[in-house]
């Protein structure tokens, strides 16, 4: 079963036309194939069977740079940068924590930086939690870590990139 892109409704301007998205860095048990679930103690248990469809980091890059371009309007565009060109901003987006909770709900936390040819650099933490609807299946968990992922390309584009 595939899971829909998601799309993001909410449109701003921002204050660059090009913007070069850094690969997201990503804690260790984040980098891996298996899917895992933090326990009331905040032990990490691997689900059996439940495995991400892409190399995390590589996935997470890739739907960032999506949304911030459908979100700013700008040329958004991973690292290594394909234009002549340097962009205008540098985002880098650095995750300590990315999973599923027991309690339902799902955690996206770190830290992001914006750099940009004018000087305004920025760095922002940023702490997300949105509800996971099937706790136990791929399908929520991946929709719980697309909310999440929305919140904080609205978040670098309302905060970072204004």
């Amino acid at each position: 079963m595939a899971i829909p892109k998601a799309q993001v409704a909410e449109k701003m301007a921002i204050s660059y036309r090009t913007v070069e998205l850094r690969e997201v860095s990503l804690p260790s048990y984040a980098s891996a194939e298996e899917i895992y679930v933090a326990d009331e103690a905040g032990l990490l248990n691997s689900r059996e069977g439940l495995l991400w469809a892409d190399d995390p980091s590589r996935a997470i890059t890739l739907e960032i740079s999506r949304q911030l371009a459908q979100v700013t309007g700008a040329q958004v565009a991973s690292e290594p940068w394909p234009f002549e060109e340097p962009a205008q901003a540098r985002v880098e987006v650095r995750i300590e924590d990315i999973l599923a909770q027991s309690n339902g709900t799902f955690r996206l936390a770190g830290q992001y930086f914006v750099s940009s040819e004018t000087g305004r650099d920025r760095a922002r933490l940023f702490d997300l939690t949105v509800p996971i609807s099937g706790i136990d299946t791929v399908a929520g968990i991946a929709q719980a870590r697309g909310q999440a992922v929305r919140k904080l390309v609205v978040e670098i584009a309302r905060s970072g990139l204004r």
